[in-house]
């Protein structure tokens, strides 16, 4: 992997911060970001250890006024790995990459909330995985001929987890719509054999526009979604997470992606993990703002 991460375009940091540094009176120092959700100039983040979402200004600065934890106390409790919101009807949708759902198998499932972050109950997405740890990774809203619809990023190549799944060339979107029970699996989307990513962690669709990030390869995908067709139009472009001077990946937890403009994204990293180099640590457990290279 490190040929193909080399090769790419870096993209630009603007401003970045620790969570908990600019949460004030935060429940807990332990922050697993897990996705994140631009709105409205603010910035909805969710963790895989907690059931709250932080709401942070454009900011990134313990001084912004908008600042505060979204408090719940309904529904599961941990995790999460992404965040979607509906234009149309303000319900937001927070991912549970992967429950139990009858004997031996496996499914993904939406936490809902209303406009005002009201629980309003949880549904699952119609989609048998094959283990509970290696599930849909990523999650975002799409309106189209008046209907909305959630895209599911699957966490491992060709939506596979152990070694097949870290074979790159096989990224995979699912296309859910609402149902009489659950959201059910209508289309598949593919993404480009020349996007060679280890691994998917979030995804994000404004217009046409379609961003993906990879934790394991810390790069980002851009491409763009055919009007008529649940297809990417073109290969798009692979762009590295800055990296050290001399090479080395230092935001190793990317796990969350939003639009903030046409050239700039959100992005929010999870805890690094004991066996991951020591770099990576004073990146994680953060939000941060990339502007993408002319």
């Amino acid at each position: 992997m490190v040929a193909i991460r080399t090769a790419m375009q870096q993209l630009e940091l603007v401003k970045e911060a620790k969570i908990f540094d600019i949460l004030e009176g935060s429940l807990d120092p332990r922050l697993e970001a897990s996705g994140v959700l631009a709105k409205d100039g603010l910035c909805y983040v969710i963790f895989d250890n907690m059931p709250h979402i932080a709401c942070i200004g454009p900011e990134l600065s313990r001084a912004g006024r908008d600042n505060h934890m979204i408090m719940q106390e309904e529904g599961h409790r941990r995790g999460f790995e992404d965040i979607a919101h509906d234009s149309r009807t303000g319900r937001f949708y927070v991912l549970i990459e992967s429950l139990p759902r009858g004997r031996a198998k496996f499914m993904a499932a939406v936490q809902e909330y209303d406009a005002d972050f009201r629980y309003a109950g949880t549904c699952w997405l119609d989609f048998a995985l094959d283990r509970p740890n290696k599930g849909l990774e990523g999650l975002t809203c799409v309106r189209r001929e008046g209907q909305t619809y959630l895209l599911g990023l699957c966490e491992g190549n060709r939506c596979k987890g152990g070694a097949a799944g870290r074979v790159p060339g096989g990224g995979r979107i699912h296309v859910f719509r609402r149902g009489p029970r659950d959201w059910d699996r209508v289309a598949k989307i593919r993404l480009p054999e020349t996007v060679l990513f280890e691994d998917y962690s979030g995804v994000a669709v404004a217009g046409d526009r379609i961003a993906v990030v990879s934790q394991a390869s810390s790069a980002l995908w851009l491409g763009r979604l055919a009007a008529d067709s649940w297809a990417v139009a073109g290969a798009g472009v692979s762009y590295a997470l800055p990296q050290d001077a001399d090479g080395s990946i230092v935001y190793g937890t990317a796990e969350g992606v939003s639009w903030l403009a046409p050239d700039l994204v959100v992005m929010v990293s999870d805890k690094a993990k004991p066996e991951q180099d020591r770099r990576c640590r004073a990146k994680d457990q953060s939000i941060h703002i990339f502007c993408i290279p002319r």
